[in-house]
């Protein structure tokens, strides 16, 4: 982080990513057993794509870089090793995309190359098998070489362990008495669900692969007994589907036109190996607790459930009232009113639909510290220069050094009438008041020294594409307009005039001054003439609020501008008002979240509604 804290923002890579279709799947509902596998073979047949064996190097750029933030994970785009990234420290060795591939090697560290978790001995050089980015993945070449052609199971006996504790011995697999490779925890269950990938992919050849022996020589089960019960364990309780892993699996999607079954959908893996009734509810989550409230959010944490089979998911309750389903075992409560009281429970559930009972119950008070409206950051520069000098940044006038966890940006492009790509900040990423923070595409040549951020997330803007800035998943700040598709900024700087201080969810081409392409003579730093207190000193508010009501009423000194948006940005309705003529109609407002913009020729300010 820089001394002066410069918010540049890049945008999204100009290549568009795809993600598995939602109805990608849907041939196969309802289906169970090898009935659903089957048809999952279909799926996954059609549209698949043989890149070739070269390809696989460019593919992992998307599908195994080390790009994540939680746990020990580098998020530093070196390639991603199963058998030897360490999840909750520094790697031992790293490997960057396209450099030291094998080659020879004498030891761990001296190179990388592809492997086949399907042994390729099994299938010989046969496509498009040999090149499926879902089942070959890269490795350390040596550790490649001590894997061998060994199953997977887990080691009684160690005789070789890798730098990350991955190892090969004696089985103390219950049915399976020779030599296997074990990986860590971590990695088990992203192993399991490629070898469940392969034998459904290749349904129809698979009976052949008999010298792994994992397999049993027949299309349907495809897996010898002690294989099912190790994967099913593997999949279900050691190492359950996260993030990480369907980030990788829509890359994989994008790059070979077909997708992982059992990463989008674990429950199919029990429903075709374990199809036996699940009448078995998971434990209750305990102790449930809270955090890091603010005016509009509470952050939610508790301890996981167990079950028999795998807990799926868990229901979050807010005043007893179903509110969403995750998998992992915290949650952001958003869209709260500042200054109320709310209580939350927990419930887990599995695959099959049982549902545990529900946690300890969990209260706590929003604040009431302005969070919810008012000043925040806004943007205060934006270039879009030649080829990728793409930029953004965001300054701080509001008092206080701002923690950027709360925010991100996102994306809309030709036009588009919803956001696509998002950025979010790195978790420590703040900016301390009077001070911007500079976010640049990652090839970016301009004013490199004030970037604060070189991420490629959204950096393929043009000066058509819409940009927002928002808190909590609301719209704060914006730079062109939301489905339209004119252009605003082409080849252009444009730089937050100074008596602007705070963003405004309507592009107002009057709030910028505009300055040649590629020009970053005010990067780094932004001049604001007005004060906090300047920009509050007219006294504008509205009530009552949460509204149940058809009207809303203002209460302001002088004559002002309502312009009512939803929170992404989209215009609802509008109206001049006076103090003779403060009410609205607002009977048309479904119930949920708005913004409220109330402005004057001095002021503007924005304010959360909420219609119950």
């Amino acid at each position: 982080m820089k001394h002066i804290f410069t918010l540049f923002f890049i945008i999204f890579t100009t290549v568009s990513f795809s993600q598995v279709p939602s109805n990608y799947y849907d041939s196969a509902n309802g289906l169970s057993g090898y009935t659903l596998k089957s048809q999952l073979y279909n799926i996954l047949t059609n549209g698949d794509t043989d890149r070739g064996y070269g390809a696989l190097y460019s593919g992992y750029e998307s599908t195994h870089s080390d790009n994540r933030v939680e746990n020990g994970y580098e998020n530093d785009n070196t390639v991603l090793l199963f058998y030897t990234e360490n999840p909750n420290g520094s790697d031992a060795y790293e490997y960057n995309h396209f450099s030291r591939q094998c080659g020879n090697y004498s030891s761990e560290n001296d190179c990388y190359n592809r492997e086949h978790i399907i042994p390729q001995s099994s299938f010989g050089s046969a496509s498009p098998m040999q090149n499926d980015i879902h089942h070959v993945i890269p490795s350390d070449g040596f550790v490649n070489g001590q894997r061998g052609s060994l199953p997977f199971g887990t080691v009684g006996s160690a005789n070789w362990t890798s730098q990350n504790g991955s190892k090969r011995g004696s089985s103390s697999v219950t049915g399976y008495g020779g030599q296997v490779f074990e990986p860590i925890d971590e990695f088990k269950g992203d192993i399991a669900r490629a070898i469940l990938y392969f034998v459904t992919r290749y349904e129809t050849t698979v009976a052949a692969y008999t010298s792994f022996e994992m397999f049993n020589g027949t299309p349907n089960q495809a897996l010898e007994n002690w294989a099912v019960d190790l994967l099913l364990e593997w999949h279900n309780t050691i190492d359950p589907v996260d993030d990480r892993e369907r980030a990788r699996n829509d890359a994989a999607y994008n790059y070979q036109g077909n997708a992982n079954p059992f990463v989008d959908h674990p429950e199919y893996v029990n429903l075709i190996w374990n199809p036996q009734p699940d009448t078995e509810a998971p434990s209750n989550p305990t102790n449930l607790t809270t955090s890091n409230t603010t005016d509009n959010t509470i952050d939610l944490n508790w301890d996981i459930s167990t079950d028999n089979v795998g807990v799926l998911a868990y229901d979050v309750y807010v005043d007893g009232s179903y509110n969403s389903s995750i998998n992992t075992n915290s949650f952001t409560v958003q869209g709260l009113t500042a200054d109320t009281n709310y209580c939350f429970t927990v419930k887990a559930k599995d695959a099959s639909g049982n549902e545990s009972g529900a946690s300890n119950q969990a209260c706590d008070t929003t604040t009431d510290d302005g969070s919810s409206g008012g000043i925040d950051i806004f943007f205060s520069e934006y270039i879009e220069g030649s080829g990728v000098n793409k930029v953004l940044e965001i300054a701080n006038f509001t008092g206080n050094t701002v923690l950027l966890s709360a925010y991100s940006l996102k994306l809309s492009t030709n036009g588009s009438e919803s956001w696509g790509a998002v950025y979010n900040f790195n978790s420590n990423a703040q900016i301390i008041s009077g001070d911007v923070y500079v976010i640049s595409q990652g090839s970016n040549t301009l004013c490199t020294s004030e970037v604060d951020d070189l991420n490629n997330a959204i950096t393929s803007f043009n000066g058509n594409d819409a940009i927002g800035l928002f808190k909590d998943n609301v719209l704060i700040d914006i730079l062109g307009t939301l489905g339209n598709d004119s252009d605003y900024a082409k080849d252009k700087t444009l730089v937050r005039n100074g008596n602007v201080s705070a963003g405004n969810i309507i592009y107002t081409p009057s709030e910028w001054e505009s300055f040649p392409t590629n020009n970053c003579d005010n990067l780094g730093s932004h001049a604001q003439t007005l004060s906090l207190q300047s920009e509050t000193a007219v006294n504008m508010k509205f009530y009552p609020n949460p509204n149940a009501s058809n009207s809303l009423q203002f209460n302001s000194q002088v004559d002002i501008a309502i312009i009512i948006y939803d929170i992404l940005g989209k215009k609802i309705l509008s109206k001049d008002i006076s103090s003779n003529d403060n009410t609205i109609d607002i009977s048309r407002l479904g119930k949920g979240i708005y913004l409220v913009q109330m402005s004057n020729k001095k002021t503007r300010i924005t304010k959360k509604l909420v219609r119950n």
